[in-house]
């Protein structure tokens, strides 16, 4: 990587004079946009307190909000990251395509862009070029930790001098044909996820107002949940819990973040092994995501599953 090195006599550079930065063109509209996608569901989530608590919740408001999270939060976890990111098996691309699908419904941005810095927080984790890194000129003592969760959590989608370029971090994906298609077409899978949990509502209550709370529940309520759920993984799970093995970044896993993570909490146990399609390394550990993954091998959907050696595993276990 092509950085400038400083010598003494020189002013350390900027970050965003690094070769790995994605340049945005216009930093105003996508932090309003940012913003907008942050806050909207806090204001659905106003409205779901004053429906529930005036009794006009219904059984098909939740139906839809654990169908849309279970589709939305698989298709991050799934294939966002396992997949996409990482390469933890190979499968068609129909399939490919499905899973790109999904997890652009769950909004948290193009798939490209998404990868991208995923992939970047791995070749530089918990150190400068982090794009979300908790540790990183954020100070010490309480402080500091707490800005440091901030930043993690949610601060770092408003910052763009560490966001990953898309042509040197996920080249890959921009050359393959169905995810530059689905990438291209986020806005259309935006609206999709919007439009499925209306349509849901309206058909399981056969009425205007069911479509409305279905888009309530399963759409800014589903995203309230899924966008903290996946941001936890920056911001906790890069401070709180357990090193299960040893890494270089301070990753860590936890145990009560597994279920709604989709097995993803078990994050320090990812980061020993990215590859891995398997995050809950232990027959204890929940993982979700990775006994879907098992089935859809069973299935034939999906092969050449990556699995770690329970040699590897005991090699890398912390002290």
């Amino acid at each position: 990587m092509a950085v400038t090195t400083p010598t003494s006599t020189q002013t350390p550079p900027s970050p965003q004079l690094r070769d790995d930065v994605q340049p945005v063109a216009n930093e105003r509209l996508d932090r309003f946009l940012t913003g907008t996608v942050t806050v909207i569901p806090f204001i659905g989530l106003g409205v779901a307190a004053w429906q529930t608590w005036n009794s006009l919740l219904h059984w098909h408001d939740i139906v839809v909000f654990f169908v849309m999270y279970f589709v939305c939060a698989l298709g991050v976890t799934i294939g966002f990251h396992r997949h996409f990111t990482h390469r933890a098996f190979k499968t068609s691309p129909f399939f490919r395509g499905t899973l790109a699908a999904m997890g652009s419904m769950a909004i948290e941005g193009p798939i490209t862009a998404w990868v991208a810095d995923h992939r970047k927080h791995h070749a530089f984790a918990d150190e400068e070029g982090d794009p979300h890194s908790p540790h990183v000129d954020h100070g010490g003592g309480l402080k500091g930790t707490l800005q440091g969760l901030f930043h993690a959590h949610v601060g770092w989608l408003f910052i763009h001098n560490q966001r990953a370029l898309k042509t040197r971090y996920a080249k890959d994906l921009i050359e393959d044909p169905v995810v530059s298609r689905i990438d291209r077409q986020f806005l259309f899978w935006v609206f999709a996820g919007l439009a499925i949990p209306f349509a849901l509502g309206g058909l399981l209550s056969w009425s205007w107002q069911g479509a409305l709370t279905g888009l309530l529940w399963g759409g800014a309520i589903r995203m309230l949940v899924v966008h903290h759920v996946t941001y936890s993984i920056n911001s906790i799970c890069h401070v709180f819990g357990r090193k299960q093995y040893a890494t270089r970044d301070e990753s860590r896993n936890v145990w009560w973040l597994a279920l709604p993570t989709m097995g993803e909490a078990w994050h320090n146990s990812h980061h020993a092994f990215p590859t891995a399609a398997h995050h809950g390394m232990d027959k204890r550990q929940i993982d979700v995501s990775g006994s879907i993954i098992t089935l859809l091998e069973k299935l034939g959907i999906i092969w050449d599953v990556v699995r770690v050696p329970d040699e590897q595993k005991a090699a890398r276990r912390a002290g």
